[in-house]
């Protein structure tokens, strides 16, 4: 297959490309090059912005795809360009939405792709479910053919995945744990959730490419493992050698009171809060070979590996450490008055 990629180089999709790379396909990013040197070698790049639509055509020429997939489409109008620039290129077109625009508060624990979609929380989930609905117009009534992929917490090697952490990324949380500070954990850390290992996220997904199940449906692309909360922050620590000292705090009191640029009310009230397990049997119909075979263990034991190797990865973050602190300090406080 012909397959053109706009992004290519992230979280998620860097994983399936390397895998369409190795697997005889014919793949094509479409992005800016700021990550040209992680590139397999046959792969053919379009260095350009997709915003111009002009030059980007003009990339493209007459080139026909089998698949066109949009990694960093987020609000609709992204989509009204894609549509415009491939209504006529391609034979399946790809959107990444994501498993944060299911219904909050949770129903029902269990979640698959027929669950309402609803979000008041996060801005970024809303947008994703107008975009759902706009692509899905096009499906019914100009024959766009659809595909919309539903991933959740999707990590590689390059970032610890965790509930909360600051703008510079998980690194300031495994210093915590490193220098036997309390390491902030919503809720009771009670809760499950599941983290997909992004080398397994990319079996599900190829297998949907040229798909004709595919067309017009919507599938999530999840581990099978849950875990609590708890056993993420625990599984975190063993890694590093420590001992965990987790500091317990309501979600709702650390969305009130974080930096609205943190946006906690989105990550947690809005996502990672909320108690849920997917059911991908619809994604294992589709695509029986999908098996994911990396435990949320191996996979932190792999994250932790390669950020104390990676000296570029320990990005510290003063405020984001500070302010942990602080809402130590008031919970304290708040302890300390209340037994008077």
């Amino acid at each position: 297959m012909r397959i053109l990629f706009i992004g290519g180089t992230g979280t998620i999709s860097s994983a399936i490309t390397r895998r369409l790379a190795s697997s005889g396909h014919e793949l094509w990013l479409l992005n800016r090059g700021n990550r040209a040197n992680e590139v397999p070698e046959n792969v053919k790049q379009i260095v350009a912005d997709i915003n111009d639509e002009d030059a980007v055509s003009e990339k493209l020429g007459d080139t026909q795809f089998d698949a066109v997939c949009d990694f960093i489409a987020f609000v609709p109008s992204q989509v009204e360009r894609d549509y415009r620039l491939f209504r006529n290129r391609t034979r399946q077109y790809v959107f990444i939405s994501s498993a944060s625009a299911y219904h909050k508060p949770a129903r029902n624990y269990i979640i698959d792709e027929g669950t309402a979609l609803a979000n008041p929380h996060w801005q970024y989930s809303r947008d994703k479910i107008a975009c759902e609905e706009l692509l899905m117009h096009l499906y019914r009534n100009e024959q766009f053919p659809v595909t919309i992929v539903r991933p959740s917490h999707t990590y590689c090697e390059r970032s610890v995945p965790l509930g909360l952490h600051g703008l510079k990324g998980s690194w300031q949380v495994l210093k915590r744990m490193l220098e036997g500070k309390p390491v902030l954990v919503h809720g009771d850390g009670s809760s499950l959730w599941t983290m997909t290992w992004n080398e397994d996220f990319a079996v599900g997904f190829t297998g949907l490419l040229g798909n004709p199940h595919a067309i017009g449906e919507a599938f999530q692309i999840m581990s099978g493992e849950s875990v609590t909360w708890n056993q993420v922050y625990e599984a975190v620590a063993h890694a590093l050698g420590v001992e965990l000292r987790p500091y317990y705090v309501s979600s709702a009191f650390l969305a009130a009171v974080a930096p609205k640029e943190y946006d906690v009310e989105g990550n947690l009230l809005g996502d990672k809060a909320v108690t849920v397990v997917f059911d991908c049997s619809k994604l294992r119909r589709a695509v029986p070979e999908f098996c994911p075979s990396v435990s949320f263990e191996e996979g932190v034991r792999r994250c932790v590996a390669y950020v104390l190797s990676h000296p570029e990865c320990q990005v510290d973050d003063p405020e984001f450490d500070r302010w942990c602190d602080r809402v130590i300090e008031a919970q304290e406080a708040a302890k300390r008055e209340m037994r008077h």
